[in-house]
């Protein structure tokens, strides 16, 4: 029995329609460098989506690789209850320089879902033991994504991840997400004053007196498709949960660490959320590790005497996992040293221009929108009037195949396609990615016809 088939016996993959695996088999991986992943047949995929968004400075990168080395030999493990280790304390000291003012207070735990997880629960008893006992409520915007977890899929509102499991979910309230490319204000989202806005005040004004905490993806609705919004709604969002007394969560697991063009989307806002969810670039997508952070604040409502029974009772075996942490500062040393975030900057221009040379004139390229190095590439059946293709055509998936065959991995959000490399990409592998994309767009859609008449 060769790998695939044993794969097919033993493994359910994660958000996949295993059936579809009968005709596109597993592809076995067996070793990474940069930005390109190599299979058991000598194959090369150049991963444009760094595996899922973790991958942040290239597979197997040599200083995080070093730095996880020397640590298996000194610790691999120790209980984080009254016990600590040198790495966690110079991930604090150090990753404290780069986050937003006022967060100064970091509680580990092991992924992205389980740092919202976290938020959640620590917003929640912050106001209940602040005196807000009325305070029950989570806010959220539609078309949101927070994780898999009950608590994450309550304050995501994607019917793909949470619908069927609805009657297992908390009660949250949603907010109409701003959607900048189908805006219901006819405004663009590089000179609008963020009307849509008024969707979040009609509901604060309707649940903010009852509401604990308002969670946000900023600057970029991943899983609903890459939307893009401007961050003038984040300064917007930050003094109406001011003036409610709602706690703002920054769910940065997929926009932290450089992705956005800055170390944090927020940055872009010159404001602070309340409490900030960090993962996936954390690690550069060696070790599951994740963060949540908070305020002095916060942190002194669950302080006091044993007896008064206000600690935060929630806990991670592998919190503070000592590997995770020395993956951490691997990305770290290499963010600082390598000049990383200007590199990707310069970068990220290139990669905006030779997408617009490529496809901006594609008669099925509704939108390119970018936001640092990340890209999404919008397919429609019309481009005038912005129709979606039919559902059922699975068009992103065809050529998320094609593109395999042409070495590209390229894993479509529905019919959008996105880049989201390594921070390291060059020139010249941008270069061979937009080739491949555009190969395989062409390949499914065709050069000049229009795809709905067939």
């Amino acid at each position: 029995m060769n790998l695939q088939d044993k794969d097919l016996k033993y493994i359910w993959h994660p958000c996949s329609q295993m059936k579809d695996y009968e005709e596109l088999l597993p592809i076995v991986i067996e070793r990474g460098e940069g930005v390109y992943l190599y299979d058991d047949k000598g194959r090369r995929f150049l991963d444009i989506i760094s595996s899922w968004w973790c991958n942040l400075l290239g597979h197997t990168n040599p200083v995080i690789s070093q730095r996880i080395k020397e640590q298996l030999n000194r610790l691999e493990h120790v209980i984080f209850a009254n016990f600590t280790h040198c790495e966690a304390i110079e991930l604090c000291e150090r990753l404290v320089q780069y986050l937003p003012a006022g967060l100064i207070k970091f509680h580990f735990n092991d992924n992205g879902s389980a740092s919202v997880e976290c938020a959640l629960k620590m917003s929640f008893q912050y106001q209940q033991q602040i005196g807000q006992m009325q305070r029950r409520k989570f806010m959220c915007l539609s078309d949101g994504y927070h994780g898999e977890t009950l608590g994450a899929l309550s304050v995501g509102t994607l019917d793909l991840y949470a619908k069927l499991y609805q009657p297992l979910l908390i009660e949250t309230k949603q907010i109409v997400a701003p959607d900048c490319y189908r805006c219901l204000f006819q405004k663009d989202r590089q000179n609008c004053s963020c009307e849509c806005f008024i969707f979040a005040e009609k509901t604060f004004a309707e649940y903010g007196e009852t509401a604990c905490a308002m969670i946000v993806e900023p600057l970029l609705q991943g899983s609903a498709g890459m939307r893009m919004y401007p961050s003038l709604y984040l300064r917007k969002l930050r003094a109406l949960c001011n003036q409610y007394g709602v706690l703002l969560i920054a769910d940065e697991i997929a926009t932290g660490f450089g992705r956005t063009g800055k170390m944090f989307a927020f940055d872009y806002a010159n404001v602070s959320p309340d409490i900030m969810c960090l993962s996936k670039g954390l690690t550069g997508g060696f070790l599951p590790m994740s963060l949540t952070i908070t305020t002095d604040r916060i942190y002194h409502a669950f302080y006091g005497d044993y007896h008064q029974h206000i600690a935060f009772m929630h806990s991670h075996t592998y919190a503070g996992n000592p590997l995770g942490c020395a993956a951490a500062l691997g990305v770290l040393d290499v963010l600082e040293n390598e000049n990383i975030l200007d590199l990707a900057t310069k970068r990220s221009f290139y990669l905006t221009k030779k997408l617009n040379e490529a496809l901006g004139n594609h008669q099925n390229v509704g939108e390119i929108r970018h936001l640092g190095l990340i890209h999404a590439i919008e397919l429609v059946a019309d481009r005038q009037t912005k129709k979606k293709f039919n559902s059922s055509w699975r068009i992103g998936y065809q050529i998320y195949k094609k593109a395999l065959e042409l070495g590209l991995l390229l894993r479509p959000l529905g019919d959008i396609l996105y880049f989201n490399p390594p921070l390291i990409i060059t020139e010249s592998q941008i270069d061979e990615a937009v080739v491949k994309c555009l190969q395989a767009m062409d390949s499914v859609l065709g050069k000049s016809r229009n795809y709905e008449k067939r």
